[in-house]
């Protein structure tokens, strides 16, 4: 985080990165993708807030936005098949409102359609004989080791 935030804002962005570690926690070889998406929605609802369902995470290989889509939402049991050596962009998009968004005119811009508070945490994943690597993470990222060491 950076600067002075409100309290609810810290605890969405914490609900948020949460969510996106109880997602990779779950991630192994033979395992369906919608484990991922389950972990990520249950620790959002159950922290009260919703997820955008407009956008997801994705695989990533030749080209950065690749099959499998990864949905932020979903049941154990169903999606594809993970398996090793698998790469894949694992991105939760928490609201603290609706789940509802508005596309701005520039088509860049993303808002909640309530005006609530939003947040996104992302980070490109390979699927390893242990579980997970997480490839876009510093060795010394603060987040990263907190999360990864329980």
């Amino acid at each position: 985080k950076v600067g002075n935030v409100s309290e609810e804002a810290s605890k969405l962005v914490d609900t948020t990165m949460e969510s996106f570690f109880n997602g990779i926690k779950v991630i192994r070889d033979g395992v369906h993708l919608g484990n991922i998406s389950y972990a990520i929605q249950k620790t959002a609802e159950d922290a009260g807030y919703s997820l955008v369902r407009e956008f997801q995470g994705h695989g990533v290989g030749s080209n950065l936005h690749e099959e499998p889509s990864v949905p932020n939402r979903g049941k154990q049991g169903t999606g594809p098949i993970l398996k090793k050596n698998m790469v894949i962009a694992i991105e939760p998009m928490v609201n603290i409102g609706h789940h509802s968004i508005l596309i701005e005119e520039d088509n860049w811009t993303v808002i909640t359609k309530d005006g609530s508070l939003s947040s996104h945490y992302e980070h490109t994943i390979a699927i390893t004989n242990d579980g997970v690597e997480i490839l876009t993470a510093l060795e010394d990222d603060e987040i990263v080791n907190k999360y990864m060491s329980k």
